[in-house]
């Protein structure tokens, strides 16, 4: 039987009461905001920080549904989280303040990524090829149907060019050029689940998912050349520091690093929570990582 992605394993796992403090929750998404850094995760919780992540309070939510992810319009201050139970909140605020933005029907559908395009633009995606768009700001919804089986779309990410890019189960990678309005499947040598796609700043893509596989492309995604990670863990979220190193990390402890533009990685002397799911870069350059352990500060190499 398939997993709903990342956060429905992590759900195994804990069992701690939620905690204002972030210390021992379960979180499974993150962002930043004109209020600060914006975290989402189970029982419908909901938690901002305003001091780059030293101190966490939580925010009233109209679900306790477990969200699986959050995204910001370009002005910080509209944004829109997505989990369980076909859920979809928005805020007018940054995150201080959330409203049902919509629910579907069946409660058994999940999202499992929401990316605010542009200003008025929103896609949200999840298991089952389950997928919802607004072109409204979330004023109203239709489904979208990026294609046409019902394989778990897991990571939407949006490029600086303005391109999309979609990650699922099955091989699954497509690209958008227009918003997601229509979309493009991208070629790879791999036909397990990838649960995300990094474009870097040199113009290349990282693809990662399952089992430690991760592929990077030099040509817009035409073909790929597979990086050695060393590891068989789920890589669940990857990031790029602004000053260029590029981390992977996920699963049984799992946190890699590369100073090459992720054509080597290795593991640094400190390791994160023992499952990650997001990753964020605060604006001194410090990075946290999110799940399992709530959220906390991780020791990279350059940082001893």
């Amino acid at each position: 039987m398939r997993k709903i992605a990342l956060c429905c394993t992590f759900c195994l796992f804990t069992a701690g009461a939620v905690a204002a403090a972030a210390a021992n929750m379960l979180l499974l998404g993150a962002a930043h905001s004109n209020a600060g850094i914006v975290a989402v995760g189970e029982r419908g919780s909901i938690l901002v920080s305003t001091d780059e992540g030293e101190s966490w309070r939580q925010v009233a939510a109209p679900t306790t549904a477990t969200l699986t992810a959050l995204s910001f319009a370009p002005d910080g201050e509209r944004g829109w989280a997505v989990g369980h139970d076909a859920i979809i909140l928005q805020t007018q605020d940054g995150g201080r303040t959330w409203t049902q933005s919509w629910q579907g029907e069946n409660l058994e559908d999940s999202f499992l990524d929401v990316c605010a395009v542009d200003a008025t633009t929103v896609l949200a995606v999840g298991a089952y090829g389950f997928a919802m768009r607004s072109d409204d700001a979330g004023e109203s919804w239709h489904p979208l149907s990026p294609q046409d089986d019902d394989s778990h779309l897991n990571r939407l990410t949006r490029a600086p060019d303005g391109r999309l890019y979609l990650a699922g189960e099955r091989g699954t990678l497509l690209r958008s050029e227009d918003a997601g309005e229509t979309w493009d499947p991208v070629p790879t040598p791999y036909d397990g689940s990838f649960y995300g796609v990094l474009p870097l700043q040199s113009g290349a893509l990282l693809a990662h998912g399952l089992r430690g596989h991760a592929y990077r492309s030099e040509d817009d995604g035409e073909s790929w050349s597979p990086v050695e990670t060393n590891s068989e863990s789920l890589l669940a979220c990857a990031m790029e520091t602004r000053t260029g190193t590029v981390l992977l990390a996920g699963q049984a402890r799992t946190l890699l690093q590369s100073k090459d533009d992720a054509q080597r990685f290795a593991a640094p002397s400190a390791v994160p929570a023992p499952a990650t799911a997001f990753l964020v870069e605060t604006s001194a350059g410090r990075v946290l990582a999110f799940g399992e352990g709530g959220a906390r500060f991780l020791t990279l190499a350059n940082d001893e």
